[in-house]
């Protein structure tokens, strides 16, 4: 399938699950999985955008941008769904809509590029790379998160049936790839070098244990404390800064 098709796909996806995204996120459950993820997700942001310009790409209702907005000089969101953007919006974000695989930017337009939790349902993961680096600044990063299927996260997934995400559609209703570490480093875009990595979801076998209150606080302290670990590579999400040379 070319993008052009599968943004559509993604797109009714997406628009379908905006309906009921924040139900577990945000201030409907602070201190929760999902707000964990978001500040694992945006403190590695911090690392390389603090005081500069950044774009997330595949920001959603902007969970995760609104973080990045604390710290960086500006802060811009594209998505492709307009049921996601109306609520970024809501927060009084500066987001468009767009595709990761063609930005509606110009060549060195930021600092820092990342995405998270997007380039999993991309089947031209390369284009989007290339895309990423192309509107980042020599000397600055391109952050890309992967689903990693050397995880308790991997293994679940591949255990279980597809959840229902909202009425009519499933997990399974989109293109969701696996890239391993080893995967991920031959992903290496042209013109850039390896900067970090973090592994995100690493002891975390499902979220629904973080709903238990003494289970919730040990994992958060877990997770913390083991992302820029030697086992960041068993983290569910695999998480990649490349520097552009």
């Amino acid at each position: 399938m070319d993008s052009s098709g599968q943004d559509s796909e993604n797109r009714a996806y997406y628009n379908a699950f905006s309906k009921n995204y924040e139900q577990a996120r945000g201030a409907n459950d602070p201190g929760g999985y999902h707000d964990l993820l978001d500040e694992l997700e945006s403190e590695f942001v911090e690392r390389f955008g603090r005081g500069k310009d950044v774009l997330e790409v595949g920001c959603g209702t902007g969970l995760v941008l609104e973080r990045i907005r604390r710290f960086a000089k500006s802060a811009q969101g594209l998505d492709l769904s307009p049921g996601m953007l109306e609520k970024a919006r809501a927060r009084g974000l500066d987001v468009i809509l767009g595709s990761a695989t063609a930005l509606p930017f110009a060549d060195q337009s930021f600092d820092v590029a990342c995405s998270f939790k997007v380039l999993a349902h991309i089947s031209e993961i390369e284009l989007a790379l290339r895309e990423l680096t192309r509107v980042v600044r020599p000397g600055g990063h391109v952050i890309a998160e992967f689903y990693n299927p050397n995880s308790l996260r991997g293994w679940v997934k591949r255990l279980f049936p597809p959840r229902s995400i909202a009425q009519g559609k499933r997990e399974s209703d989109v293109l969701t790839r696996f890239d391993s570490p080893a995967a991920v480093a031959r992903l290496l875009p042209k013109g850039t070098e390896l900067a970090a990595a973090r592994g995100i979801r690493i002891l975390t076998p499902t979220a629904h244990l973080m709903r238990i209150p003494v289970l919730r606080q040990l994992l958060r302290h877990a997770e913390k404390a083991l992302a820029d670990s030697p086992l960041k590579e068993f983290g569910g999400f695999y998480v990649v800064a490349w520097k552009k040379l």
